[in-house]
């Protein structure tokens, strides 16, 4: 028997305390199964170019717990150690046997899926064990070897009599750490991060019911029999070709990685690239909910099928974090203790790429199927709204295929609206004007307006529109978006011919003092306008400018700078000054009866806005029962 210390160097002493000691516990049993499948891939490798003289077989790596002796064993079929390799790969933790693996079949072993943290990640074993042993037979020809180890760098190194190749893993569970003797606690982890491991992976047996035979009567049970319980789909569907997919397996996969989500996806996105960078997985685009906050971390990250994180942010562009789905690459750095994501070029390239295909997706979706695109539009707008934004290149991508539906339900294209309301809308600057609104049925009167004079009215209704106009207006020329109650419709869409007042500046000034007098409203800022005499004879109005910069304050950004964020909301008062009612108004000689008509208008300004509530509301009713007896 051989005892020793552990050679632990001062150069690496350090990097093992930063690892692990503010790690959380549970990723443990992540890393010993991630080492006990590295082994039985290593020699799957090496049977399958000759080096290793064994049959490769079935492997299964099991996980069983011992509650009342305390203890939780994980075994695998691999290709084991000698006592030099557990020497030297155990005890001398400065080197990692994975990567002394990589680099002697460097060239062989490119695509053998090996994962290559075995040296350091074995002793996160001692988070929650006071004592780990090894028992291990190597598939070499070689006595088995007995390591024992309680959490010091002393340690015992002696012969077994263990005859089957591979490793097991004996963890002695500390005090503090008996969460995780519980079966639901394992059964909880392997799930989490062993969901998708390539090796089959056994915790205890599950009950199977059978078909009855043939002969068996109507009120005969049916058979059962007892079978391991494989908590792991080793061949995930991202890791197949997509020719070898069909759509339901792409919606059976879905259903996999999300069994609470009854909703099927959108559509899916296989992404399957080996250079640069080597990467697989497959996103889907869920049905979509305008609240950007409760999308996120849907999708999980993988290395080599081992769950990393679901916080997928500096790989997967920001805008596709509201997606679903899983994202493999053994290009990705990690610490492996902690998970976290080091962000450097090769992520760079990643995210580009997943952004890049994610465009291509959307372009063909739109070429090839239109009219189903804009079916799911909705759904999928704020994802594509939220890349243009961020992300130049998508931008320009995303220009050809992004919509804009109208009030009446028509889509276009920028290119193709532009087309089709230049004639119409282009202002006498020659500049062309945008109408939008953000809720059909609380700008109704606004909208009727301006469908009154043969212009389309858009209906952009996301939480970020602002932002994007905001974009859209600084990226393209001479364009102009404008809400279709920012202003009365002649103002918002200036032509050359101008309307002649019925009044003079005299009776103006006159009015004007009158209504400002009567309105004590400080949100109201009246102003006079010569109009069509068939129009509104008082409109409620919120300039374009304050309302975006508010709301682009509102939801992160844009008016904060400003100081908008906070103002109180104003209002525009447009007094049509040749409608009839105008000039009763100015012509009353009762003052009561004055005061009435002004209240009695504003008050339907305030409503066609939506503006009248609460006791405010309740008087209108009341005046207006009145006027009508």
């Amino acid at each position: 028997m051989a005892t020793g210390k552990i050679n632990v160097s001062v150069e690496n002493i350090f990097p093992l305390i930063k690892k692990f000691l503010y790690s959380d516990h549970e990723i443990f049993l992540r890393e010993l199964i991630s080492n006990a499948t590295d082994a039985t891939l290593k020699l799957k490798h090496l049977t399958s170019i000759g080096e290793a003289k064994v049959e490769y077989g079935n492997p299964v790596i099991e996980i069983k717990v011992d509650k009342e002796g305390k203890k939780i064993h994980i075994i695998d079929q691999g290709l084991g150690m000698t006592a030099d390799e557990v020497e030297k790969y155990i005890n001398q933790v400065a080197f990692s046997g994975a990567e002394e693996f990589l680099d002697k079949y460097k060239d062989s072993a490119k695509d053998s899926g090996i994962i290559g943290h075995f040296g350091l990640g074995f002793y996160s074993a001692f988070m929650v064990a006071d004592k780990v042993e090894i028992i291990t037979k190597s598939f070499k020809d070689e006595p088995a070897a007995h390591w024992t180890c309680d959490g010091s760098p002393n340690f015992t190194l002696e012969e077994a009599d263990k005859t089957e190749r591979g490793t097991e893993i004996i963890l002695h569970v500390a005090d503090d750490s008996t969460e995780f003797l519980e079966d639901s606690k394992i059964n909880e982890l392997l799930t989490k991060y062993n969901k998708f491991m390539p090796v089959p992976i056994k915790f205890g047996m599950r009950t199977e019911t059978l078909p009855k035979p043939e002969d068996a009567k109507e009120e005969d049970p049916a058979p059962t029999q007892e079978v391991d319980n494989i908590i792991n789909n080793p061949n995930p569907a991202w890791t197949k070709a997509p020719a070898d997919l069909q759509e339901e397996d792409y919606k059976g996969f879905y259903r996999e990685l999300y069994p609470m989500q009854f909703e099927e996806p959108l559509f899916h996105i296989h992404l399957n690239v080996d250079y640069p960078f080597n990467l697989t997985g497959i996103l889907y685009f869920p049905k979509l909910t305008n609240d950007l906050n409760i999308q996120k971390d849907r999708i999980q990250l993988y290395q080599n099928q081992v769950f990393v994180t679901d916080n997928v942010e500096g790989i997967v562009p920001e805008f596709l974090t509201m997606l679903r789905g899983v994202i493999d690459s053994p290009d990705i750095p990690l610490n492996v203790s902690r998970s976290y994501l080091q962000a450097d070029g090769a992520v760079k390239k990643i995210s580009s790429y997943i952004s890049r295909k994610v465009a291509d997706k959307l372009s063909s979706l739109f070429k090839n199927n239109r009219e189903d695109f804009e079916a799911k539009w909705n759904d999928i707008k704020i994802v594509i709204e939220y890349g243009m934004l961020s992300d130049d290149k998508f931008f320009d991508k995303a220009d050809k295929f992004a919509l804009y539906p109208t009030v009446d339900g028509a889509f276009y294209t920028f290119e193709e609206l532009q087309e089709k309301i230049k004639a119409t809308q282009t202002d006498k600057d020659n500049k062309l004007v945008l109408l939008y609104a953000s809720d059909k049925e609380a700008q109704h009167s606004y909208i009727e307006a301006a469908k009154a004079k043969g212009y389309e009215v858009l209906l952009l209704d996301s939480p970020i529109i602002s932002h994007l106009m905001q974009k859209l207006e600084t990226s393209k020329e001479n364009i102009s978006f404008a809400r279709v109650d920012a202003d009365h419709i002649d103002n918002l869409i200036k032509k050359d011919e101008e309307q002649i007042s019925k009044l003079s500046e005299e009776e103006k000034e006159t009015l004007k003092k009158e209504l400002e007098e009567t309105i004590t409203n400080k949100s109201f800022t009246v102003q006079l306008e010569a109009m069509d005499s068939n129009a509104a004879p008082f409109t409620i109005t919120e300039p374009e400018f304050m309302r975006r910069m508010k709301e682009m304050q509102q939801t992160g950004g844009g008016g904060g700078m400003f100081g908008m964020g906070n103002m109180p909301e104003m209002y525009n008062l447009i007094v049509n000054t040749n409608h009839a009612l105008v000039s009763e108004i100015l012509t009353a000689d009762a003052p009561e009866t004055k005061t009435r008509l002004i209240n009695q208008s504003l008050d339907l300004a305030r409503l066609s806005k939506g503006l009248l509530k609460g006791e405010e509301l309740t008087n209108f009713i009341k005046r207006s029962y009145e006027m009508v007896k």
